[in-house]
């Protein structure tokens, strides 16, 4: 009881100072666990379980950390720029839109399996529009973040795959018929995009295309619903007539036909964004190679001759990564070198493009080793197996045949909690057997094991959400706020249509 009551108070101990910003969840990952496990009397254990912590999320560092500089290369050199032009010329000036293309750009994307490298691919494309139309670039995130959740149940993500594992199942057999139920869960996504999109274009007034390219935004920031929205000022110091080209390939200026207008208007340019870090004054911009200029048409680490080599080698890594050919890292190791040497043959330009990414780099890495004293305090103490048979033991025997519903519903905070791995192989195989006394099937249990995903995403837990938040230049504890409550609404929405359509 004792483990129980200490793990749950140190989860919200830890929330409580990430999301009131009293310390940075980096130092909270590692300092709160560790004062938790000398509470619980297994202080001379504490190096022990922090080495098991890394041991186990090693691999996944340096997953990140080459596939951060692998795709942060093929970014560069503008293997993605067709995609991303096509997407955003759907989008046009439209905040609508542009929240709309954000999750269905996130959603395309997803389909490798890969967090980060969906995280990484969307940032580097919506950043520059968001921050040139001056939108919430926390919607930004919290729909990427979302999309990706759902995509994320593909056999290839990892949750299927795990709960197949632990309950000795076939991945088709669980994902294939949850397909419509995770379709209308994509569906509510596009359709939130679409609801704060038009929130966003209510914000800021409307945008048409226009041609001049020193076309003026005519709009006031409203601070309050700014910082409601949890945006930063990221208006330029001393802006004036500039270049409208940029992201979207196209030149928009804002007219005074909206609520901004109405309170007032004011004469500045937009800033030009196909330089790095134009249009920042906070200092904290990235520097060149940064992730604000990638869509820059005459960036010079352009490779235009070397496309299809590029375009090659990605679908080489994709296909290596889904058909589980080498280990996930090993495969990101080799892609990042042969990406370099080809793309950049001098040493000078490779240690250039390694400098430009590395800021995500040491982030990314810090954050997991990190995450992994937390996992490695809370597992090796064993707060986690006393806090499943709690919660499951709770379940009085009546509901004993809804276990596929109950199980639907404590995923939505297991997976926010804990990490996929000590939810799927510790915790699903307790409620499989306890469905299995009431006649549930271990397929039900599984199928509404899945249902979190969306929200599991931004769980502090996961690694490559501080690749977003660290490439959107945001707080983690201001993403959390804006996401959760969607993501709980999305995941929501996935069960119900399971139950109604009869999956789970």
């Amino acid at each position: 009881m004792l483990l129980t009551v200490l793990g749950f108070v140190m989860i919200a101990t830890f929330l409580t100072l990430i999301m009131t910003k009293k310390m940075s969840p980096m130092t909270s990952l590692i300092l709160i666990p560790a004062l938790f496990c000398v509470i619980a009397g297994q202080g001379s254990h504490l190096g022990e379980y922090v080495l098991e912590g890394i041991g186990e999320l090693a691999p996944t560092a340096a997953m990140l950390m080459f596939a951060i500089i692998f795709f942060g290369v093929m970014i560069d050199v503008g293997l993605f720029d067709p995609i991303v032009r096509g997407i955003l010329r759907f989008c046009k000036a439209d905040p609508a839109r542009v929240v709309l293309g954000t999750a269905v750009l996130a959603a395309i994307v997803s389909l490798d399996g890969d967090g980060s490298t969906t995280f990484m691919i969307t940032v580097s494309a919506m950043l520059p529009l968001y921050l040139r139309l001056k939108m919430s670039v926390l919607t930004m995130t919290m729909v990427t973040a979302t999309a990706n959740g759902v995509m994320n149940t593909v056999p290839w993500g990892g949750p299927t795959a795990r709960a197949a594992t632990a309950l000795k199942l076939d991945a088709g057999d669980i994902f294939v018929p949850m397909v419509p139920a995770l379709a209308i869960g994509l569906l509510s996504v596009f359709a939130l995009a679409w609801i704060l999109g038009l929130r966003e274009r209510r914000r800021l007034g409307l945008l048409t295309e226009s041609g001049p390219a020193s076309d003026t935004v005519t709009t006031t920031e409203d601070e309050d619903e700014k910082a409601e929205a949890g945006t930063r000022d990221r208006t330029p110091a001393g802006v004036g007539a500039g270049s409208r080209t940029g992201s979207a390939g196209a030149t928009a200026a804002r007219t005074a036909t909206g609520p901004a207008a109405a309170s007032g208007s004011g004469g500045t340019a937009a800033p030009d964004l196909a330089k790095p870090g134009a249009g920042d004054d906070s200092g904290d911009g990235p520097a060149e190679g940064g992730d604000w200029g990638t869509l820059d048409p005459n960036r010079p680490t352009l490779r235009p001759k070397l496309f299809w080599f590029n375009a090659l080698l990605t679908l080489a890594v994709l296909v290596t990564l889904v058909a589980q050919l080498l280990p996930i890292p090993v495969i990101f190791m080799f892609g990042a070198a042969l990406a370099l040497t080809v793309n950049f043959p001098h040493m000078k330009q490779q240690r250039e493009r390694i400098a430009a990414h590395a800021d995500n780099v040491l982030n990314v890495s810090g954050m997991v080793f990190a995450a992994a004293v937390f996992t490695g305090v809370l597992t090796g103490t064993g707060m986690v197996e006393e806090m499943a048979k709690t919660l499951v033991g709770a379940v009085p025997d009546s509901l004993g045949p809804h276990m596929a519903l109950i199980t639907g519903l404590l995923s939505i905070p297991f997976t926010y909690f804990m990490s996929n791995d000590g939810f799927y192989f510790g915790i699903v195989p307790i409620l499989a057997e306890a469905g299995a006394q009431h006649g549930v099937s271990p397929l039900e249990i599984a199928r509404a094991s899945l249902i979190a995903q969306p929200l599991h995403m931004s769980s502090p837990l996961v690694p490559a959400v501080y690749v977003l938040v660290g490439m959107a230049k945001v707080e983690f504890g201001d993403h959390t706020r804006a996401t959760v409550k969607w993501a709980v609404m999305v995941s929501l929405v996935i069960l119900a249509a399971a139950l109604l359509l009869g999956i789970a």
